[in-house]
């Protein structure tokens, strides 16, 4: 028997009073301690990092500031029959329905409604994560809060009166790092079904996790991919083969389509595409939230035992001991090369969205006198035409400590005007570096301010 395997894990679990609209194999079980409680029932976050005040109402995220305008009044949500609250929940969270995404693998506790005949469909814009799902009761909802990392939230379709409910514990059966074993953090989570062996396809193996380092030829197992891939090979498409042994990749290989008709009937759907540029820009993005969580909550775990009694909040970098610099160098680097992206892997062919998803995204930045910006695309051999991330203008970003955010400009701005930064930096020219630099001191005033600071 197949082992189901993961994709997407957004929200993984119903509350209870939501699933009673769904198929009795669907009801989330009984689980006095699942991870990331400990035996009494608290959570493990809240013992190794009380600081973060995990458990506690999360404020400092898009879906608490919906609440707060629907408990006010000045928002209300509206149903649609085939959809639910999800037209109108994308609309009020500003989330493009071109982002949508669809995964078909057999995803969390709603394997009942989930196939390649009914995929889950991800909404998402740089924070907010929606998903739906046809014959469900719920829309399932992860953000990024700027103080607590991923919070996730689910509405349900037969309520009224719509409300975002916080979900914990069920969520982090799944979006834990090994918290069980102390010291994890919660995170976002992208993951792609199958394995590849020498040119075959490994049906059975155990979902990986993936990021934007994640070779292109490795992604994507159990999604749908819609756009133009210039023939890259990817595993996109390929829906679940009937058998466990393993089979030539050349066999069961599709290419992204244009739209997804030859392969199900999206009818129901907002889109009729789950668009390969809106896939890659996801995989960074969460990249960068899950490296900017781990500094966050692994900087002030530091700054706690080393100077106990200290405010993180106040401290500037130069403050510091050396010793306690160069540890916290040491832990922030996996952030400083994910802002980087110094080892984000090459595209093989060029990428041509399928909707109007990449023009979007461009449009939302935020731009220098010369017109350009961090949100653009290049598609033919990376990702983003500049070497630094659209996240640095990020609320999670700008909630980093003080003294964290002082010595990442100072690096950002060493390497991206360096002629020649090292390895693994100089995989991009020095012109692109310093047009990044540029934009950054032209569009981030705190980056500004540190800049002339450190050069006074």
């Amino acid at each position: 028997m197949r082992r189901p395997l993961l994709a997407l894990a957004l929200a993984l679990a119903y509350l209870a009073g939501a699933g009673n609209e769904l198929p009795a194999a669907v009801q989330p079980p009984s689980a006095p301690d699942p991870p990331g409680a400990t035996n009494n029932g608290t959570l493990i976050y809240d013992r190794d990092y009380p600081f973060i005040h995990y458990a506690d109402a999360p404020v400092h995220n898009d879906v608490a500031r919906l609440q707060q305008r629907l408990d006010e009044g000045t928002v209300k949500l509206t149903t649609t029959p085939q959809h639910g609250y999800l037209e109108s929940l994308l609309q009020a969270l500003n989330i493009n329905p071109d982002s949508q995404t669809l995964v078909f693998s057999k995803t969390s506790l709603q394997i009942e409604v989930i196939s390649p005949a009914t995929p889950r469909a991800i909404y998402f814009n740089d924070d907010t994560y929606v998903a739906w799902v046809q014959q469900s009761g719920i829309i399932e909802i992860n953000t990024m809060d700027a103080d607590r990392g991923p919070v996730f939230y689910t509405l349900s379709a037969a309520d009224p009166h719509p409300r975002l409910e916080r979900e914990i514990l069920r969520c982090l059966t799944c979006h834990d790092s090994y918290a069980e074993m102390g010291g994890g953090v919660p995170r976002f989570l992208f993951e792609s079904t199958y394995d590849v062996d020498h040119g075959r396809l490994i049906p059975d193996a155990i979902s990986r996790e993936t990021s934007n380092a994640t070779p292109i030829a490795q992604r994507w197992g159990g999604w749908y991919v819609t756009g133009r891939d210039g023939g890259a090979l990817h595993l996109g498409n390929i829906q679940t083969p009937a058998t466990d042994t393993p089979i030539e990749l050349s066999k069961a290989r599709r290419s992204a389509l244009l739209s997804l008709g030859s392969m199900f009937d999206s009818s129901a759907y907002l889109r009729g595409t789950s668009d390969i540029v809106a896939l890659l820009v996801l995989e960074h993005q969460i990249t960068l939230h899950n490296q900017i969580i781990r500094a966050n909550y692994k900087s002030r775990t530091l700054l706690q035992r080393a100077l106990p009694g200290s405010d993180a909040a106040s401290l500037h970098w130069s403050q510091l001991p050396p010793p306690l610099q160069r540890r916290l160098d040491q832990l922030l680097r996996p952030l400083l090369d994910a802002l980087l992206m110094s080892d984000a892997a090459p595209l093989p062919q060029r990428m041509v969205g399928g909707n109007g998803y990449a023009a979007w995204f461009q449009n939302q930045g935020i731009k220098d006198t010369q017109g350009r910006s961090l949100r653009e695309l290049d598609l033919n051999t990376r990702v983003f035409r500049y070497p630094l991330s659209f996240l640095i203008y990020s609320e999670g970003f700008d909630a980093l400590p003080v003294l964290v955010r002082e010595h990442l400009y100072q690096d950002l701005a060493r390497i991206l005007q360096a002629p020649d930064p090292g390895a693994p930096y100089r995989s991009r020219s020095a012109a692109d570096r310093l047009c990044a630099y540029q934009i950054l001191l032209a569009t981030k005033p705190e980056f500004a301010r540190a800049m002339r600071s450190h050069s006074d």
